[in-house]
């Protein structure tokens, strides 16, 4: 017999270690479910390197709102991760808009597309990444979640920045291009151009206002965390890793475009434990 709990766990872990460390600062009776959360957010994140054309992405996205739509029918659906994730949102009444966002954000991975603009690229990562911190927040306590709603938008965009600079060498070979147009155009240079070409300056100027946009999302984070019940940090964690990400890149931006930006292990773990049991 499959353990469930262990194979969403083992995914996650897998998939996206950071964010499977700081679920296991979270209460034990908790762990599970924001497990779920992680997990269908790797599975989602994952669609484009499993396929070779859009349409297969876009019915795979469409039946995961399909599922979560029809969570109600009291039917398993056979698949790990959604039974685990139809039970969460089950268990903790989260929205469904949230995730029908989410889904419908993560359209733009399955196409070569460029990012129109900041503006879009903010409200993509306030789909995402801001979404997901506000929904593990809401498992965690859902009477104070609701009050760190816009600082959740400011983590998810400073987390979800740092990752799009941290997995630059992945989008570039894949032709897919999330810095903005109009970045990219202040930097002078292009979407073709920046995913195509070798690293020149115009490039580093992109990857540099990348980084100052994450930072920004980063200090408006940080002014408003220090407020942050205890409850609510387990959700939060992640963000605590942004600051050496993007120390790096900002020290090294020709190396972002050809090497994932990285800390040791141990240096992750530290920052997590310092942050969970101390806050920002």
């Amino acid at each position: 017999m499959v353990d469930e709990k262990k194979l969403v766990a083992d995914q996650v872990r897998a998939a996206d270690y950071d964010h499977y460390l700081s679920a296991l600062y979270a209460p034990q009776v908790k762990r599970g479910a924001l497990l779920s959360l992680y997990a269908f957010n790797a599975e989602i994140a994952g669609i484009r390197g499993r396929i070779r054309e859009p349409m297969p992405g876009e019915v795979r996205l469409q039946w995961w709102r399909d599922v979560i739509a029809n969570r109600n029918s009291g039917e398993a659906t056979g698949h790990p991760v959604a039974d685990a994730l139809l039970r969460t949102i089950a268990e903790y009444h989260l929205p469904e808009h949230a995730f029908d966002n989410y889904l419908e954000a993560r359209v733009f991975d399955l196409y070569d597309d460029p990012m129109p603009s900041r503006t879009d690229l903010e409200g993509y990562c306030g789909e995402t990444a801001g979404a997901l911190i506000q929904l593990a927040a809401m498992v965690l306590d859902a009477k104070a979640a609701p009050d760190f709603a816009a600082l959740a938008g400011h983590a998810g965009c400073a987390q979800a920045v740092a990752g799009i600079l941290r997995l630059l060498p992945l989008h570039r070979a894949s032709g897919q291009c999330y810095v903005p147009r109009d970045i990219l155009a202040a930097a002078g240079t292009t979407p073709e151009e920046f995913v195509s070409a070798g690293a020149g300056e115009p490039t580093e100027r992109a990857v540099a206002a990348m980084v100052a946009l994450a930072q920004d999302h980063l200090s408006a984070f940080v002014a408003g965390a220090r407020t942050l019940p205890e409850s609510l940090r387990p959700a939060f964690l992640p963000v605590a890793l942004v600051p050496a990400y993007l120390a790096i890149l900002s020290r090294k931006p020709k190396q972002a475009l050809a090497h994932t930006a990285n800390t040791p292990a141990w240096k992750r773990h530290w920052s997590l434990l310092r942050t969970a049991s101390q806050g920002w």
